[in-house]
């Protein structure tokens, strides 16, 4: 298993005047020590118009940076928000092709569907948004390998013409597909590109179903998209990885963790209903969307924020939260640190955790240790703890 950083340039109020400018360069800072621990890729994601959860709005300018500033650390875009009216595949590709050049061949290409608020932004028919992913997957590489290319089909024209630059890997960059569905895991099998994951709260053996969806659709299919096909499975998770238990507590990591999946359903119009369903029992967002579309599902149902007196601790934590009360690091902690799927503490903590997600067939742990209100230096001291201690252990 190979250890990834994942990184949405983020982070928690009260900020500072220049709070932007530090952000991006205190990335920086974090890139470059993540390859001297040893970390293989550094993954970038793109949202736009989510100030209070992500300001990677410009990915492929941060990924460049990185690239100029480093030797060895691969940099991927993961991903690249696909629906045509954000990003129309043959600008995807030339960008893309540009910054396998600038990082002397380390670029990785990830593409995801996107969704709610971002749609709202861009105009993008929600209808169209999966099968618009789909035929940029399947576009991208022949732009690439193809010393022309031309393409007519009822979402996309494009003349014959020569796409330029080329990228410099060959036969072209890996092709990867963020997922948070069933659907999605069987298409990403199915197309022959490596798939991306989050977990958040929810539990491995979820996790575990939606690997098993992926490799029956990847046997099942005779496609693949690219000139070669892209097996792996990457997931990102809270990582967090102090000298001691009570470290960790300081660093609020754990508080933190709970403030992503606080924000994220308010900074992209999702009901806080989508995500303590998939913490809860592991169910299918695209289920629950469908549930919103339909009208059966409001997006905010004020009965969600009552407490009940069976709900799980880091659901109640959740409603505490969104109704404005405070919570402690230390209550934060207790309640995090039993979900298999958050990697929050010591090294011996962390290493048992981490070897659970290798144990159900994780390639890549795409480490998130850059969320929330955890400072600067303890995200570098995380880091350099990984490279230290964690790393070596899972080296092939």
């Amino acid at each position: 298993m190979q250890f990834d950083i994942f990184c949405e340039l983020q982070r928690a109020k009260p900020w500072s005047k220049d709070h932007e400018r530090r952000l991006i360069l205190d990335t920086m800072d974090e890139a470059v020590a993540a390859e001297r621990a040893g970390f293989d890729i550094w993954w970038q994601v793109e949202h736009h118009g989510t100030p209070e959860f992500s300001h990677s709005s410009a990915p492929e300018l941060v990924l460049a940076a990185i690239a100029l500033k480093t030797r060895r650390l691969r940099v991927g875009h993961a991903g690249v928000l696909a629906p045509f009216r954000i990003n129309g595949p043959w600008r995807v590709a030339e960008r893309a092709a540009t910054l396998d050049i600038l990082s002397d061949g380390r670029f990785e290409l990830g593409l995801a569907k996107s969704g709610g608020k971002e749609f709202e932004t861009f105009g993008v028919d929600p209808q169209m948004a999966r099968e618009e992913l789909r035929e940029a997957l399947t576009a991208i590489p022949q732009m690439w390998c193809n010393d022309t290319f031309s393409w007519n089909s009822p979402l996309l024209k494009i003349p014959e013409r020569e796409l330029i630059p080329k990228p410099l890997q060959q036969p072209h960059p890996r092709l990867w597909q963020t997922a948070t569905s069933l659907e999605a895991f069987r298409m990403a099998g199915e197309l022959g590109v490596g798939v991306l994951g989050s977990v958040l709260f929810g539990p491995l053996d979820h996790l575990k179903s939606m690997m098993v969806e992926y490799d029956r659709a990847a046997v099942e299919s005779k496609t693949v998209v690219g000139r070669t096909a892209n097996r792996q499975k990457g997931f990102f998770a809270f990582v967090h990885i102090a000298n001691s238990r009570e470290e960790a507590i300081r660093s609020g990591a754990a508080l933190s963790s709970l403030w992503y999946v606080h924000v994220a359903p308010t900074a992209f119009k999702v009901p806080r209903k989508v995500l303590w369903d998939i913490i809860r029992q592991g169910l299918n967002p695209q289920l629950v969307r469908d549930q919103i579309q339909s009208g059966t599902l409001t997006e905010n149902d004020p009965t969600d924020l009552a407490d009940d007196p069976k709900e799980i601790p880091v659901i109640a934590l959740l409603k505490r939260m969104a109704r404005g009360e405070k919570v402690s690091f230390e209550e934060a902690h207790e309640v995090v640190e039993p979900l298999d799927s958050v990697i929050i503490g010591d090294v011996d903590h962390c290493l048992k955790k981490i070897k659970a997600f290798r144990e159900i067939g994780v390639d890549r742990m795409m480490c998130l240790m850059q969320f929330g209100h955890v400072a600067h230096e303890d995200v570098l001291r995380s880091i350099r703890i990984a490279g230290d201690h964690l790393i070596p252990q899972f080296a092939k």
